[in-house]
């Protein structure tokens, strides 16, 4: 996808996503409708879901998403949901078979990002994993529109989590 056509593709998602979630409290709808809205807009999502962090661990387990089966649980000290979780930073991995860290949940995925996710007292709460089945899919504008629209939904204020 050419740079002004994801740019495009993202200003899209983020004003509908905007729209639709205006005033809504509940952690788990912002994030079934995020994952719907983006895969819709960018044609090279394969993947794309939360893991979030388990209560008093260092672990990740399975939240919304949409595409194939995800892994189930992650700790923080395997793959490269791990890997952003542990450091709070994104991690941008151009080809999935060649970082040692990945973890196959499914084969055809080639590249991925991987967006930590924060309340609004900038505890980690979650990462947003996105994988692709072409390589070096994702870049900064990616982890640029994806910070800025899980920042607006989950740091900006107090949510209500159902677990």
């Amino acid at each position: 996808m050419q740079n002004d056509d994801k740019h495009k593709a993202y200003q899209q998602a983020h004003a509908e996503i905007k729209a639709v979630l205006l005033g809504e409290q509940l952690a788990h709808l912002k994030m079934a409708t995020i994952n719907s809205i983006l895969k819709a807009h960018l044609p090279y999502y394969f993947w794309v879901g939360f893991y979030l962090k388990r209560q008093g661990k260092d672990e990740l387990s399975i939240g919304a998403y949409q595409g194939t089966l995800g892994c189930l649980h992650i700790p923080f000290t395997k793959g490269v949901c791990g890997r952003a979780a542990r450091t709070q930073s994104v991690q941008i991995v151009a080809d999935t078979h060649a970082d040692p860290e990945h973890i196959a949940c499914d084969a055809s995925s080639l590249s991925e990002i991987v967006v930590p996710v924060f309340d609004y007292q900038q505890h980690l709460i979650a990462v947003l994993d996105v994988d692709s089945q072409q390589l070096n899919s994702f870049d900064e504008i990616d982890a640029h529109y994806l910070q800025s629209i899980l920042n607006e939904q989950f740091a900006a204020s107090p949510l209500e989590y159902i677990y």
